[in-house]
């Protein structure tokens, strides 16, 4: 799968595997009955899951990982080094496993796209896609995108952001750990180069409306819709969301850009 596209890539610098998950990092699932995080504890960009990586996820992680998998420092990344070329960056936080990542990467060959997951398996799927599609223009990140943002994107780099279906978080009380909340989008505006872009999708209503009040509210960005943006072409359904709108499930997508 992958053998041709690693020796294709063998001068890349060589990079790290996964890290062994943080027990001081995990964290209760949305559905448990744990109460929120207290108001000291910062912001984090996902929830640890249980799941099981394949055969075909680990193949890809021994073949792939250390080409395409990028290691956490607290210091400034140097994207043209980490990439192998100066390119537009687009960052995304929370690819799942990876399908709508590897079809925007593939029809965008002119950008680069700096993906940020800490779900094994997810990552092993991306991975796993990147040697069946050729892939060279995707970097991943397993560790908090909150971190990464922190310590080492500098302002102005990113010409865009995709955060696509992040956990809902449905009950009101589990509400405050979404991860659309101002602070993090402030962070995400400075890092976006003037005109870069923000865009954001969920099929949950009651965070669609957050989103956009939140977003809104950011003097550093700018709506490109009146509301909720069309679709963009670049964005694929994936086989969740068809099974959503055929459940007639609504999708919301917001598109703001950088002032």
């Amino acid at each position: 799968m992958g053998r041709r596209l690693a020796r294709s890539l063998q001068s890349a610098p060589v990079m790290m595997t996964l890290p062994a998950n943080d027990p001081a990092q995990d964290d209760d699932p949305p559905s448990g009955d744990a109460p929120p995080h207290p108001l000291h504890r910062r912001l984090k960009s996902f929830v640890r899951r249980a799941g099981r990586t394949t055969d075909g996820q680990a193949r890809a992680f021994a073949e792939l990982g250390p080409i395409f998998l990028l290691p956490y420092r607290a210091e400034p990344l140097d994207l043209e080094a980490a990439f192998g070329r100066a390119a537009p960056t687009v960052l995304e936080i929370g690819f799942g496993m990876g399908e709508a990542t590897a079809h925007i990467a593939a029809l965008k060959p002119e950008t680069n796209f700096l993906c940020c997951e800490v779900h094994e398996p997810g990552v092993g799927a991306l991975l796993k896609r990147i040697g069946e599609q050729q892939l060279t223009n995707i970097r991943i990140f397993a560790h908090d995108a909150v971190d990464v943002l922190d310590h080492m994107l500098v302002p102005g780099t990113l010409a865009g952001v995709h955060v696509f279906f992040p956990d809902p978080w449905h009950k009101k009380r589990h509400n405050k750990r979404r991860l659309i909340q101002p602070p993090l989008v402030r962070k995400l505006a400075e890092r976006l180069a003037p005109g870069g872009y923000l865009h954001c999708a969920t099929d949950w209503q009651p965070y669609a409306e957050q989103m956009l009040e939140v977003l809104s509210q950011e003097p550093l960005l700018r709506n490109t819709a009146a509301a909720y943006a069309p679709k963009p072409d670049y964005r694929p359904l994936t086989k969740f969301e068809n099974r959503g709108l055929k459940l007639g499930h609504g999708v919301w997508d917001l598109v703001f850009v950088r002032v």
